[in-house]
């Protein structure tokens, strides 16, 4: 099974897929203080609940907005787990490029999004997502993601 969880600046969503079926989702305030353990024993119940082995998980991808939590959900998936999570970020093989001057600064959302809308579509379409302006951004408003 893998494991997947979506980090908003509101909510933390996760999901458990079998193969390509999502077999259980979750969603929960984003809680930058709770410690790897709450989140630990948060995350057990669920599966419990659900009537999922935690040991059957083979895999941790997280995607995240919101750094502070990105130790806490690693070590989430090293010490609940037993898996080394993989974060989606500039560098991650996704089948997508990410046409922009810095793809550092676009966002692990933005870069999911154009996935899932590339995968539903079966690539019939051109994405775009927005890029908002700011001085430290040398992209324009617009960037395009392709399928490579």
């Amino acid at each position: 099974m893998l494991l997947t969880i979506d980090v908003g600046n509101t909510n933390t969503v996760l999901g458990v897929f079998r193969g390509e079926e999502l077999v259980a989702h979750w969603r929960l305030t984003t809680a930058r203080m709770q410690t790897v353990d709450e989140y630990g024993v948060l995350t057990r119940n669920l599966f419990t609940l659900q009537e999922l082995d935690p040991k059957e998980v083979s895999g941790v991808i997280i995607s995240s907005v919101v750094p502070p939590m990105n130790w806490t959900l690693s070590e989430l998936a090293k010490v609940y787990f037993g898996q080394k999570a993989i974060f989606v970020e500039a560098g991650v093989k996704t089948g997508m490029a990410v046409l922009v001057d810095n793809p550092l600064e676009v966002g692990a959302d933005r870069i999911v999004n154009a996935v899932a809308a590339f995968q539903n579509t079966a690539g019939r379409a051109s994405w775009w997502i927005s890029a908002p302006p700011s001085r430290s951004t040398q992209f324009p408003r617009k960037a395009n993601i392709l399928a490579e």
